[in-house]
This record gives C-alpha cells, sequence and structure tokens, in this order.
C-alpha cells in the first residue's frame, strides 16, 4: 500500500482558491431534482415528477444519476484510502477522512441526540488564527467532539477546529490514531503556537481532568485554569482568544463517585461511578439525551499587546482571570435561560 503524502506545514494549497468546505459539504450531501419537464398525464405520474407528501407538500425525488455520482464518489474514496492517494498534514490530519466519515458519524449524536445549539459563531473570524478557550465536563471528552462538529457546520466558512488533547489521548489504541486523523494534538505550547502561526483555530479545554472527572455535586463550577499557558501562546502568535461556554455535558454522565483503586490499577486519572455504570455493563455507557448549547464569547484581542508581553506572570495571571470568569459568567447566564436538562 503506498504512503499518503505529507502537507508540508508551509504549504498553503488547502486554502487557495474554490468555495468554503461547509459549501462543498452541502453541495454533495444530496443533489436536487427539478420538477419533470413534461405533465403527466390525468390519473398518472411521471417517474421524475414530483411526489406529494400526505400534508400536501411536494418533494422532489432523487434522479438515478444523483444516485450514480453519489456511489461513484464514495468509490473514488475507497480507492484513495486503499491506494494511499490522499495527503496528511505533519500531524497527521487527514482533512478528507474527517470531512467525509469521522464527522459524519458524529453528526447524527450532534443534531440528533443532543440538539446541540450554537450561538454566537459570528465571533469565530472567517480566517487566520484564533485559540478557542472552553470549559471541560461529561466524564468523557464528548464535549470536545461536539464542540468540533459545531464549529466546522456552523461557521460560514467551514473552519474547522485543531484541538489540544491530553498525553492519555495518545497512548490509548485505536484512539490514539484517531484522534490524529481527526485533527488534534499534543497540549504543548511548541505544537499550539504552530497551529496558531499556520492560520489554524486551536480549541483548549485548560480545566484538563480536573473538569471532566469532577463530581456531579460540582457540575458547572470551573476547576482552575493551569497556570495559564494559552494565554501565553495566544500573546505569542497574536491571536484572539474565543471564550466558549458548553451546557448540558454535565449531565451526560453524572459522576457519583470515583474509584481510585481501579483508577490506578487502569492508569486512568479517575475511574467514574454514575448511577449506570458500572451497574449496567456497557448500557451504563450510554450518555443521557441532554440539551447542550455552545456560546462564543467575544473575542479578547491580544494584537495590542508588545511580544514580551508573553513573559509577564502578572498579565498572563490577569487574562487567564478574565477568560475564566467571562465562561463562568456565561455559565451561570446560560443555566438560568435553561428551561430543562432535556428539552
Amino acid at each position: 500500500m503506498a504512503d499518503a503524502k505529507v502537507i508540508p506545514f508551509d504549504d498553503d494549497r488547502s486554502r487557495a482558491g474554490g468555495p468554503p468546505r461547509s459549501a462543498r459539504r452541502r453541495s454533495t450531501a444530496g443533489p436536487g431534482v427539478g420538477t419533470a419537464a413534461v405533465s403527466a398525464l390525468p390519473g398518472q405520474q411521471d417517474a421524475e415528477s414530483p411526489r406529494e407528501d400526505p400534508d400536501g407538500s411536494e418533494q422532489a425525488p432523487e434522479s438515478a444519476d444523483g444516485w450514480e455520482r453519489r456511489v461513484a464518489a464514495g468509490l473514488a474514496f475507497l480507492r484513495r484510502r486503499v491506494t494511499g492517494e490522499y495527503e496528511v498534514d505533519e500531524f497527521g490530519y487527514d482533512e478528507e477522512l474527517t470531512d467525509q466519515v469521522l464527522m459524519s458519524m458524529l453528526r447524527p449524536l450532534y443534531e440528533k441526540y443532543f440538539r446541540v445549539e450554537v450561538r454566537g459563531i459570528e465571533n469565530i473570524p472567517s480566517d487566520g488564527g484564533a485559540l478557542i478557550v472552553s470549559n471541560h465536563s461529561g466524564t468523557l471528552p464528548l464535549d470536545a467532539l461536539m464542540l468540533q462538529v459545531g464549529v466546522h457546520d456552523n461557521h460560514p466558512a467551514g473552519r474547522h477546529l485543531r484541538l489540544l488533547a491530553a498525553d492519555l489521548v495518545f497512548v490509548l489504541p485505536v484512539v490514539s490514531e484517531l484522534a490524529r486523523k481527526a485533527g488534534h494534538t499534543l497540549a504543548c505550547t511548541e505544537d499550539a503556537e504552530r497551529l496558531l502561526g499556520r492560520g489554524e483555530i486551536v480549541g483548549v479545554m485548560p480545566e484538563g481532568f480536573k473538569g471532566i472527572g469532577k463530581p456531579f455535586a460540582e457540575r458547572y463550577k470551573l476547576q482552575r485554569f493551569g497556570r495559564g499557558g494559552f494565554v501565553s501562546t495566544a500573546l505569542r502568535a497574536g491571536v484572539p482568544i474565543i471564550p466558549c461556554s458548553i451546557v448540558g455535558a454535565e449531565e451526560i454522565y453524572p459522576m457519583i463517585g470515583n474509584s481510585r483503586m481501579l483508577a490506578r490499577l487502569l492508569g486512568f486519572p479517575y475511574f467514574p461511578i454514575t448511577p449506570t455504570f458500572p451497574w449496567l455493563g456497557p448500557l451504563g455507557a450510554v450518555p443521557l439525551p441532554t440539551k447542550w448549547t455552545i456560546q462564543f464569547g467575544k473575542p479578547i484581542s491580544t494584537s495590542g499587546y508588545p511580544m514580551e508581553a508573553a513573559d509577564d506572570p502578572m498579565l498572563m495571571f490577569n487574562l487567564t482571570d478574565q477568560v475564566r470568569e467571562q465562561i463562568q459568567h456565561t455559565l451561570y447566564k446560560l443555566l438560568v435561560q435553561r428551561r430543562s436538562v432535556f428539552f
């Protein structure tokens, strides 16, 4: 099998010309078919004429040509996978696989199960780098995946979110490979600065395991944001910081206990005990169908600071506290507005 091609970081082909990625994705989702050119005789209906739904509305059928194009595209995709004629960047990011397979697998969960509502998407720039800083919760990192889908599917330019993940993600079998393919990379300053310098949208959840593994009694209470390394990274790259608040993820796996002994044996930071796990076995791993809201706040500009500002600990502390307070305030605001956990 041939090796996949690698995109050099200074290669700008992925951004040159052509419609936005979101437009390309939507244009291949399902070709529409116009009304039939010749009207059917009374009492008859042509195979290509619009069919009528029970409510009286007309729905255009999909032509055989449309299905043939979709099958041909699918076969071409499989051929490229087998022959290795696809491109990945230096981090292992496979944009084609992410768009056509991984996003398609996550989208039903995003749209139908959690029914995610996205607000403030206009605060994410159409081009250039930006650092999205979000709260982290839910026992399992589903909030990071839903955030990735939300940015791509709702942004007018169909931008991709490159998430910074913990070391544990890249030592787990299968998970490590999928994370790389989806554009995730190690949560370190060097990788983050390279991505931001490339003009990518980078996502970070500074609470880390302290946020995702906190007890249910402490839901929506932000944990410590580390040492403010994300602020230093944004200052050096000169990109805006976009606070993000996610409501709904805290309740998918209500963590009522933590088996530290099992966590140590398995090498995990925690071993969750919920009302359904491990009591119901694999069924206990099914998340509750909560209603989610993702709110992107106003960007915090870093362009007015000198380069040496990234080494000022007091400035980093103040900006970190500002981002944290904005996220926490928005969380409380969204909770007050929420009618129900599930609706």
